[in-house]
């Protein structure tokens, strides 16, 4: 089991910065493939970011590539989203997902644990 808790969301203008958090619990941590997802009010739950279990490979949606950073602790069990030149359409729930695949995954089927959502928000 992995218990998954996301921090660091908040509001803040467009063009600035966030980065946010997610606490995993679980002696297994290091093993799994690690994703970011969001989702705005209206709408389906978007792939955002995964990363695999060493972290030294990650791969990104087009719409936050260049802006967006993932990155894993796996001695903290902690995995990031630096979030840079934010947009107003960057707006929504972030949600930490993990998932025992040792590959790369950007679907929400592929993902077996989800955290609670952290709340994203730009103004413009």
């Amino acid at each position: 089991q992995v218990q998954l808790v996301e921090s660091g969301g908040g509001l803040v203008q467009a063009g600035g910065s966030l980065r946010l958090s997610c606490a995993a619990s679980g002696r297994i941590f290091s093993t799994y493939t690690m994703g970011w997802f969001r989702q705005a009010p209206g709408k389906d739950r978007e792939f955002v970011a995964t990363i695999n279990w060493s972290g030294d490979s990650t791969y990104y949606a087009d719409s936050v590539k260049g802006r967006f950073t993932i990155s894993r602790d796996n001695a903290l069990n902690m995995v990031y989203l630096q979030m840079i030149s934010l947009k107003p359409e960057d707006t929504a729930v972030y949600y930490c997902a993990a998932t025992s695949r040792r590959t790369l995954a950007t679907m929400r089927s592929m993902y077996t644990y989800w955290g609670q959502g952290t709340q994203v928000t730009v103004s413009s």
